[in-house]
């Protein structure tokens, strides 16, 4: 593409020179033929010799010879009359004031001829004079000019393509050398980037936003082999109870109430087994960009004391009291907020003491509200906080009470934000924990 802009470049500038010589000849051609016009116009209307006809005759016999130049004379008086076809190149030129291409028989190219119409004088009567210059010179000096141009125009074409391709082999080195770091990167190499910094300008922003790239894939690959491990753990705990809890049963004879109590534990496994894969449908579903369908304009703390009156006995079994401060308006899917809320909730109850007091704050932020849930607790590590909200991520390793939950709540509490097109927040000061979401 770049040789064919070149060559029609090229073209371009060709064409437009050959136009300019020829008009440049043209021009030149024209001054000729009125300069000899003049030349002989001063003779025939200055001079005084009483042989005015002979020495005009003269002069156009010697000059008419050089540069294809011809003379013509026309009168009524038959003596001041000269050139072949005279009075056939008067009536030509008669009425154009200006320069008339002419075929003449035996020439190859047109005659630019011009005219004059001389008055009487006191030696000579009324005479039209007429000049024609042959172009066959100016028509070679063309042709020349195009059969050397044609090499010119091709040969710079080929010149500058060639250039270009050479230019635009040294310009594409860097990226060479980027798609061969980039071949090298693999499971095995996740940590390797490219080198950014040896790049030319114009390639700088791309290996940065590659490597940026790169550091997202690794984020997100180190996130997926944790979850995976994490729903190998969650998973495996249930299974392992229902697959040992019957093999036990089937080791011997089992009277009819021994047999319920397996089959009631099994049951409960179960349970949890449904659970989890009910809150990671969630969690999937609201990852592909689903949002709250059945959203009214509801009081949020109606519906946060509606969800703190069902954890009532839960509430007092811990020694626990709830205090919601502030109201706001938003329009919600009630549903998902409660279950943002419960979740909330049980996170507190679960990790508060004894007699503690646990604290919602409500809101408004612009448009939305913004719902808290503050509890008295460990501290919690800042680098932790951000990933309070990661599916089976808990701050202790160690999996306290990983029978009671199974490390989806905070989860969900995000992708109900995210249905709500809000975002969720996690803090630690004093002793205190904050954990809550927005709502758009």
């Amino acid at each position: 593409m770049f040789s064919v802009a070149a060559l029609a470049g090229f073209v371009l500038i060709g064409v437009v020179l050959h136009e300019v010589m020829s008009k440049e000849l043209a021009r030149h051609q024209r001054a000729q033929v009125q300069a000899r016009l003049e030349d002989l116009r001063y003779l025939l209307e200055k001079g005084r010799a009483t042989d005015l006809y002979e020495r005009t005759r003269a002069k156009i016999e010697a000059i008419s010879s050089r540069n294809g130049t011809r003379y013509w004379l026309w009168s009524e008086d038959p003596a001041w009359r000269y050139g072949t076809d005279a009075e056939r190149m008067f009536a030509l030129v008669k009425g154009h004031p200006d320069v008339v291409s002419v075929e003449l028989p035996g020439d190859e190219s047109p005659t630019a001829m011009m005219g004059l119409d001389l008055p009487a004088n006191s030696l000579r009567p009324a005479v039209s004079l007429m000049v024609g210059v042959n172009g066959e010179l100016f028509q070679r000096t063309r042709r020349s000019f195009a059969r050397q141009l044609v090499p010119i125009v091709l040969g710079g074409a080929a010149l500058v393509a060639t250039l270009g391709y050479w230019i635009a082999r040294l310009g594409l080195k860097p990226v060479l050398r980027l798609s061969r770091q980039a071949q090298r990167i693999g499971p095995g190499s996740r940590g390797q980037r490219l080198e950014a910094a040896a790049l030319p300008v114009e390639l700088a922003d791309l290996g940065q936003s590659f490597n940026a790239a790169l550091g997202r894939l690794e984020d997100a690959y180190v996130q997926l082999e944790s979850f995976n491990a994490d729903v190998a753990h969650e998973l495996r705990t249930p299974l392992a109870n229902l697959i040992g809890q019957t093999q036990v049963a089937l080791s011997r004879e089992r009277d009819a109430p021994a047999l319920y109590e397996v089959l009631q534990s099994n049951l409960e496994e179960l349970e949890r087994l449904r659970a989890i894969v009910a809150d990671m449908l969630f969690l999937a579903r609201a990852e592909q960009g689903a949002q709250a369908q059945k959203r009214v304009p509801s009081s949020l703390a109606a519906e946060v004391s509606k969800t703190v009156e069902f954890y009532d006995m839960l509430l007092d079994d811990a020694g626990l009291t709830v205090e919601i401060d502030g109201d706001a308006q938003a329009v919600i899917e009630t549903s998902l907020f409660h279950r943002a809320m419960s979740n909330l909730l049980q996170n507190a109850i679960q990790h508060s003491p004894t007699g503690s007091v646990v604290r919602v704050r409500i809101a408004s932020q612009g448009s939305g509200a913004q719902v808290s849930v503050s509890n008295p607790g460990a501290d919690i590590p800042h680098e932790k906080l951000a990933r309070l909200f990661d599916r089976f991520y808990r701050v202790d390793a160690s999996r306290p009470n990983s029978d009671a939950n199974h490390g989806l709540g905070l989860a969900i509490v995000k992708a109900v934000a995210l249905m709500h097109g809000g975002q969720v927040h996690a803090t630690c000061e004093g002793g205190l924990v904050t954990v809550g979401f927005s709502l758009a």
